[in-house]
């Protein structure tokens, strides 16, 4: 029975995490029809307060191409949308930009090696915890997003990570 009931709990555990990591933010576009959702999204714990710290998530685009143009967060601080730098070889380097293309009925996938965002001067973030993200588009409405905050050195709280 004890057993039972540690196996209903973490499959409890686990059925939240995902109604807060997927399908709860969807906006519509400027004309009010089904536009921008975001399945996922997470930000990896800061080494300190403040410190820079990436953050990644999904963005299925349902109608007309759009462009997220910035994005606000609940713990304060900057928010960089960032894009490869184009060099080479060189996975590494990144450079900050204005918007990040959102094309007409396609999922934009941010992850490491591609565009991302990037926290700075934020407040205390905690493992396991979530913070809202708030997008800006081009055209759409605002967006409003849960991101778990994840430790990928212990493995991490998320999906993009497991």
């Amino acid at each position: 029975m004890q057993r039972f009931n540690r196996v209903i709990g973490v499959v409890g555990s686990a059925a939240l995490i995902g109604v807060a990591v997927t399908g709860c933010a969807k906006g519509t576009s400027h004309d009010g029809t089904p536009g921008i959702s975001s399945p996922g999204a997470y930000v990896q714990v800061p080494t300190s307060t403040g410190a820079a710290t990436p953050g990644y998530l999904d963005l299925q685009n349902n109608g007309a191409a759009d462009a997220l143009i910035s994005v606000t967060s609940s713990v304060g601080g900057t928010v960089t949308l960032r894009a490869p730098d184009g060099r080479s070889g060189d996975a590494e380097s990144f450079r900050a930009v204005s918007s990040i293309p959102l094309p007409a009925d396609k999922t934009t996938e941010m992850d490491p090696d591609s565009y991302h965002l990037l926290l700075t001067g934020e407040g205390p973030m905690r493992d396991g915890k979530d913070i809202q993200l708030t997008l800006h588009f081009a055209h759409a409405q605002p967006l409003t997003i849960y991101a778990i905050v994840t430790n990928p050195q212990n493995g991490g709280s998320s999906y993009f990570l497991n």
